[in-house]
């Protein structure tokens, strides 16, 4: 571990990575501990003094200057301690320099992973204050370029370019670039070598965005969205409310002529949407989370334990169910019950 290297490494990753020095010297100063501790398993008082623009780099051990070592680690007879400073006396403290360039393979290697995560975990720290505002949002984004091998796209997101995954792209849709699409911002990653963005176009918020957008009665806060199930690109499940008794909540959401859903249907690559009337019944709930199929009887034995037995027409059993079981499936994500569907008649009975 050359020092001169070392800072002129560290005052190059600082300016490239535009971190401030003091939160780098943190992250150095952690590293430096495990390092010794490395050397030095059971030293419990290490002292460093560290200044990148100084090229200062002085690490030593503390130990205490006893009659009688008990402790090697942290002890120190008088007549050892003098051999460091002259001046030395029972019950001071004893600092015995180290020579950084000496700490070992292991110790420098365990330095440099320390080092490495702890900028990365400022850049992300960065990259949440640059981005906090966007997280949890659906936003527009520009399509850079599409990756013809992997499918994967960049996209221009205020200024930046961000990696769309194809397995967060809607199943079957076909971007270009140039496009304007909409993207859900659900959080920062740092898995990657880089810390980015993490957008999607399947989460099951981005309806829930979407209509926010959409509809002015959502972003005013008279209508509410209470619960979203989704299978991106097939169908999804919208359960909202109104908190005026003069507005109603399906209708706004759907719009004159159909024109708001039809609109964020389209954006989301033709997706069927059912929205539904939420209620605190769960009967009643449940009930709705099964349109467009007419529900006779839903059972629930235990509202802790999460399962009902709906009761359906012989004629609304495959539609209650949906094409491979979609619409059960849908609606048990949206009410969080497990649903058994059975005909009137008794003769068969589908478990979601």
């Amino acid at each position: 571990m050359n020092n001169a290297e070392l800072f002129e490494a560290l005052s190059l990753l600082a300016k490239e990575k535009g971190i401030e020095p003091d939160l780098l010297l943190e992250k150095i100063r952690a590293a430096i501990v495990i390092a010794i501790k490395r050397d030095y398993p059971r030293s419990e008082n290490i002292d460093f003094d560290i200044d990148i623009a100084k090229g200062k780099f002085d690490v030593s051990i503390m130990k205490d200057i006893v009659e009688d070592v008990e402790d090697d680690a942290n002890q120190i007879t008088l007549e050892e301690a003098k051999k460091y400073a002259k001046r030395s006396k029972v019950g001071g403290k004893c600092e015995i320099k180290l020579n950084t360039k000496h700490f070992g393979r292991i110790a420098a290697q365990t330095a440099k992973q320390v080092i490495k995560q702890g900028i990365k975990e400022v850049e992300r720290a960065q990259l949440v204050e640059q981005w906090g505002n966007l997280q949890n949002e659906a936003i527009s984004a520009n399509v850079v370029k599409v990756e013809p091998a992997s499918g994967n796209a960049t996209l221009e997101i205020n200024g930046s370019e961000v990696l769309l995954f194809r397995g967060d792209c809607i199943p079957g849709e076909e971007i270009a670039s140039g496009d304007i699409i909409k993207v859900y911002v659900s959080g920062v990653s740092s898995n990657d070598r880089r810390p980015t963005l993490k957008i999607s176009r399947t989460h099951k918020e981005l309806v829930k965005r979407l209509f926010e957008l959409e509809v002015p009665e959502i972003y005013d806060g008279v209508v509410e969205v209470r619960a979203v199930s989704r299978e991106p690109g097939q169908r999804s499940k919208m359960a909202v409310m109104s908190n005026d008794p003069n507005v109603d909540a399906v209708g706004s959401c759907i719009g004159p002529s159909r024109s708001r859903v039809s609109r964020i249907c389209e954006e989301l690559c033709g997706e069927k949407i059912d929205i539904i009337t939420w209620s605190e019944d769960p009967k009643e709930f449940i009930k709705q989370a099964l349109r467009p199929a007419d529900v006779i009887d839903v059972d629930i034995p235990d509202e802790n334990i999460r399962i009902c037995a709906v009761t359906v027409p012989d004629n609304q059993l495959s539609l209650a169910i949906g094409n491979k079981g979609q619409n059960a499936k849908l609606a048990a994500r949206l009410t969080g019950f497990k649903i058994d569907i059975k005909p009137e008649s008794g003769f068969f009975e589908g478990n979601e």
